[in-house]
């Protein structure tokens, strides 16, 4: 007999529904879900975060009241979210505990309960968070299958090969371990599209048939929005019309079909996870891979760029929320009002189809908090630096700086650290190289016909920047002659360059420390609009040359830090479509990326989130005669959230041999 559970996720503030609206959801969506699990034997799974929760008690507190009652009476069950739908792989680690924190608090002083299964916020999972959860208490998390399954190489294999464990972070002897209940994005659309009147039922049932014979285990019927059933959210032209009929009484007797004609039997989602515990041996693994760092629910437009450097002006949001993070925790602030602000200010639902009014108050309530904390002075004004044209300049003493024949190449060498710069490229890096590390050059500049392939026969630079707009149908780089001029400040001797870009002005620093072994790469931007597109800086080519295989890249996403072994292609910045332009993105919330070859460190990337939260993006694939690797920070991307508009931050970043 197949088994399976139903799980809705409720979200009053889902972007695009406008506030005034919310009392008709309630009414249309989330009334007849509890008369579903009221009138029917289906002990159905319903997520919500506690702010959510409090929003339905100060509209209807008879909901709640009603929600509780089938609670104690275990027709439904609660599950987790945290106060706010955040983007945990986003977010720093103490803003992650917080909205646990505040999200269990809600539950237990409306409901009288605390959830035991937590469902990952829009699906974007990270190793780092399965602490997280583990530290508030939960038990198992829900997690979407598909896109686990393909980080994991794992998609033409059965599902018994799928892990029944997610593990934390550290030595998987010691991790932590939660048990997942999958979810399943290929399930939740076909219901959807069912109850729209977008597919025959006939199908469906046959379809759900084969995948009950195929599978073998507890079938995710659905996992998804409530709010999309005799409501319509208003986020896309091509949503279903609503025809009269109830979409409810369509999905009760969807559900009866599926008992009568299937034999299909109800779990619970503890019920469905204890199911398949019991059914299969226990395999406990990290759900994620260097392809695919913070697997995402659905198709690959839904990654994680659509909240990180997308939608109105998500980098700008994303980096003011650190900011506060970084506030709160200086100042010891245990303050809860405080941390329901960050945390709401840090939710999804700000990033993607937010309503103008909504988004409004938003930057009014992140004015507010920064003002209150101190934070809304303007920026201190630079201090005078004394530039020179370099001709004229004079290194100190121990520092060589000099150039080749053609005047082409720039030579700068310190007691730490030996750069070679590109003057016809807009100061790009021909090559870096660390005392510490016997002066092997670890990035730079691999020339056309490195190479033996034609598909990578082109020049690949360091420290470059590339805006491509296909609205626009533009691509700019800054791979211009320059004229650099030095200056020596506070210790370093500092290059620069400004070219015209994208109707304004890039001005590109390099910053050599004269006492360390610290590089650091800027980039300002004057005059340039956020682009209806991509725009990523700090394009670093690796040169495996000089590394010792395997290559392993090591970074914090929302907890603890995590390891990505490059053990496979994987190409962050390929676009999905024509409208969107990534595929994926590593989290880095503490601005740190370390890389380590089989030798041990080899470079320490970091740069600080509160001032540009950038997201960085892999490139890496086998090649002859070496690999092909490069990192890159993106600024911007573009998906079906991105708006005109937004602002552009600085970016700054530092290199050190590790």
């Amino acid at each position: 007999m197949p088994q399976g559970y139903l799980l809705f996720h409720l979200n009053l503030a889902f972007s695009s529904i406008k506030t005034e609206l919310r009392p008709q959801v309630i009414e249309k969506c989330y009334w007849p879900l509890l008369r579903l699990a009221e009138t029917r034997t289906l002990p159905m799974g319903i997520e919500l975060t506690g702010w959510t929760l409090t929003q339905i008690a100060a509209l209807d507190p008879a909901w709640v009241a009603k929600f509780a009652s089938l609670l104690k009476a275990g027709r439904c069950e609660l599950v987790g979210s945290g106060w706010t739908q955040m983007i945990g792989p986003l977010a720093a680690p103490e803003a992650n505990r917080w909205n646990q924190r505040l999200g269990l608090q809600a539950y237990r002083d409306l409901l009288g309960v605390a959830p035991a299964i937590v469902l990952v916020n829009e699906m974007a999972y990270s190793t780092g968070m399965v602490d997280v959860y583990a530290e508030a208490g939960y038990q198992g998390l829900v997690m979407d299958r598909d896109n686990v399954r393909l980080a994991l190489g794992l998609a033409g294999a059965p599902l018994s090969a799928t892990p029944t464990h997610a593990l934390g972070c550290g030595e998987p002897a010691q991790a932590t371990a939660l048990p997942v209940l999958w979810g399943d994005s290929i399930l939740f659309q076909s219901l959807q599209r069912v109850v729209h009147g977008d597919k025959p039922m006939a199908e469906y049932l046959a379809y759900v048939e084969r995948r009950a014979e195929r599978d073998g285990t507890v079938l995710p019927i659905y996992c998804n929005d409530a709010e999309i059933f005799d409501f319509r959210p208003g986020r896309f032209t091509t949503e279903a019309v609503l025809t009269g009929d109830s979409e409810w009484d369509k999905l009760a007797h969807l559900c009866d079909r599926l008992e009568a004609d299937l034999g299909l039997q109800w779990l619970s989602p503890s019920a469905a996870l204890a199911a398949v515990q019991a059914s299969l041996p226990r395999q406990a693994r990290v759900l994620s891979s260097v392809a695919h760092p913070i697997p995402v629910k659905k198709q690959a437009k839904y990654n994680i760029n659509r909240w990180a450097v997308t939608g109105r002006d998500d980098l700008a949001l994303n980096s003011d929320c650190h900011r506060l993070c970084a506030a709160l925790l200086a100042a010891g602030n245990t303050v809860p009002e405080d941390w329901r602000t960050l945390c709401e200010l840090w939710a999804s639902d700000l990033r993607t189809h937010i309503t103008e009014p909504r988004w409004a108050q938003a930057q009014e309530r992140r004015q507010a908090l920064l003002q209150r904390l101190g934070l809304h002075d303007a920026p201190a004004a630079e201090a005078a630096i004394a530039w020179q044209q370099l001709a004229a300049f004079t290194a100190p003493v121990g520092v060589t700086l000099g150039s080749d024949d053609s005047g082409i190449l720039l030579t700068l060498r310190t007691a730490h650290t030996a750069l070679t710069l590109n003057q016809r490229r807009g100061l790009t890096l021909q090559s870096l190289a660390f005392a510490a590390q016997g002066w092997r050059p670890v990035i730079g500049t691999l020339a056309q016909g490195h190479f033996d392939s034609i598909e990578l026969g082109a020049d690949f630079y360091s420290g470059g920047v590339l805006l491509e707009s296909p609205v626009n149908r533009a691509r700019l780089t800054d791979l211009e002659w320059v004229q650099p001029e030095a200056a020596l400040h506070d210790g370093e001797l500092l290059l620069r360059a400004r070219l015209p870009f994208a109707g304004g002005v890039l001005e590109k620093r390099l910053a050599v420390s004269l006492q360390t072994d610290a590089v650091r790469l800027g980039y300002h931007f004057e005059g340039v609009e956020r682009p209806l597109g991509s725009l990523r800086v700090g394009v670093l080519t690796l040169l495996h040359e000089q590394l010792a295989e395997p290559l392993t890249l090591h970074c914090r996403q929302g907890g603890a830090e995590e390891q990505f072994t490059l053990d496979r292609p994987c190409s962050h910045a390929v676009a999905a479509s024509t409208l969107v332009s990534s595929t994926a993105a590593f989290g880095a919330t503490d601005g740190r990326l370390r890389l380590t070859d089989a030798r041990g460190p080899v470079l320490t990337l970091q740069w600080d989130p509160a001032r540009c939260a950038a997201a960085p993006m892999l490139t890496h694939q086998d090649a002859s005669p070496t690999p092909f690797t490069r990192l890159k920070f993106s600024l911007a991307e573009l998906d079906d959230t991105t708006r005109p508009g937004g602002t552009l931050r600085d970016f700054e970043l530092t290199l050190t041999p590790g």
